[in-house]
């Protein structure tokens, strides 16, 4: 049988469809992440936004067009905060995230079964990309008041280092990079009574390279940043979540840190990483934010020079604490969005350029047509030209050249050593 895997929202989510899609592959299923035709279609849904609350549902009758007779799965955050929402729409099975793997066994109706106190395995995942993602925990205790995913992943809780250890040899195997990923990997060890540093030092003899999707600016310390710099195989790239650069915003948001706080991580960062790039995550709009807040986080932006922002205007969720606050106006959102995406895109434009010159190590992702594609170790797009085939996954060197789309072209290096 054809199944086609669709996953929206996190890289979490992208784990766990990769490991049901190992599972089934097991099972002797063909399986696909694309749309097309297919016998059967498992939607790993989102619900972090409003807006991604929606595509899923969206995705139900996107995948009906392919084929009207198959059958329909549904799992993930969108079921687990609201399984009526897919009733009636022709759905087979409506889940949520405890014992996602289940799925593989094709069951029917709907069984939205209490969020897991500890962590729960699933077999290890199947390379849909280049890239390899490895989960190394689930759940946040942190309640931000702006967020749904506590309620809908449950408390923090961590998989034992040796697991991901083993799992992270086999990846090694096919591809040069793993993303290390959670819904709160800064939490790491927190129920094991060890921490993030401990598995950076347990990771250190895997050959790759490793990156985290995302940390807390509160895991940044001498001691984490020097477990990192004596491995040698993590990535200096941070992509550090500040949601906002006003400390009355941050308290109300319930971020633990304030913007001293986060710029000192970033200074602390560059004196052990000078070439680091640091990333964010920026949310406008949020209920308390006042003109005068929106310019303490544009300040701080012009501080910290990001390499790249994600900008989310805010989005209401249902249940948490600050969706009782009183909106700011969509004009206003809309405007703040806009002069920050001015920012990103500047300061985007300058840590590209200063790459220029320099032999970049990229992993090659993709090869279209001239180029092969690929992300450098501070996690610049890279497009350049081989000495001989490309193998998709292999570690180059390349020269970055010039600028070129999102990013740098240039040429191999293969004389080049570190």
């Amino acid at each position: 049988m054809k199944i086609s895997i669709i996953t929206l929202g996190c890289k979490v989510n992208t784990c766990e469809s990769e490991s049901i899609a190992a599972k089934l592959k097991n099972l002797g299923h063909t399986v696909t992440n694309e749309f097309e035709k297919a016998d059967a279609y498992i939607i790993n849904t989102c619900a972090v936004t409003q807006e991604a609350e929606k595509k899923s549902r969206q995705c139900v009758a996107r995948v009906r067009k392919y084929n009207a007779k198959a059958k329909i799965y549904v799992i993930g955050c969108a079921s687990e905060k609201n399984p009526d929402q897919f009733d009636g729409k022709g759905v087979t099975y409506i889940s949520g995230n405890a014992m996602k793997s289940l799925v593989a066994q094709f069951p029917e109706g709907k069984a939205i079964r209490e969020l897991p106190t500890q962590y729960e395995n699933m077999c290890y995942s199947e390379n849909m990309l280049t890239r390899s993602f490895v989960k190394i925990q689930d759940g946040c205790n942190n309640f931000c008041t702006y967020c749904i995913v506590p309620y809908l992943r449950g408390r923090a809780r961590s998989r034992e280092p040796d697991d991901i250890y083993n799992e992270c040899v086999q990846k090694s195997e096919a591809t040069s990079e793993i993303v290390l990923t959670g819904i709160n990997t800064s939490a790491y060890g927190v129920d094991l009574g060890i921490t993030l540093t401990d598995l950076v030092v347990t990771l250190a003899t895997v050959n790759a390279r490793f990156r985290f999707s995302s940390l807390e600016v509160g895991i940044i310390d001498d001691v984490f940043l020097t477990a990192i710099k004596e491995a040698g195989n993590f990535c200096p790239h941070f992509h550090l979540s500040l949601q906002s650069g006003d400390d009355e915003v941050l308290k109300s948001m319930n971020r633990h840190y304030t913007r001293d706080e986060f710029i000192a991580k970033c200074d602390l960062i560059r004196q052990y990483f000078p070439e680091a790039a640091i990333t964010t995550d920026i949310i406008v709009g949020f209920p308390t934010e006042t003109d005068e807040a929106f310019g303490n986080t544009k300040r701080l932006v012009r501080r910290v020079n990001f390499a790249d922002i994600h900008v989310f205007p805010y989005s209401r969720r249902q249940g948490t604490k600050a969706s009782n606050m009183k909106l700011v106006e969509d004009s206003v959102v809309e405007a703040r969005k806009a002069d920050l995406l001015v920012l990103k895109r500047d300061m985007k434009r300058e840590f590209v350029q200063n790459q220029l010159g320099k032999t970049l190590e990229v992993v090659a992702e993709y090869k279209d047509g001239s180029y092969a594609q690929g992300y450098s170790e501070n996690y610049v797009r890279v497009y350049f030209t081989a000495q001989g085939e490309v193998r998709l996954g292999k570690k180059y060197y390349v020269k970055a050249e010039d600028l070129y789309s999102d990013g740098v072209r240039g040429v191999e290096n293969p004389a080049y050593l570190r």
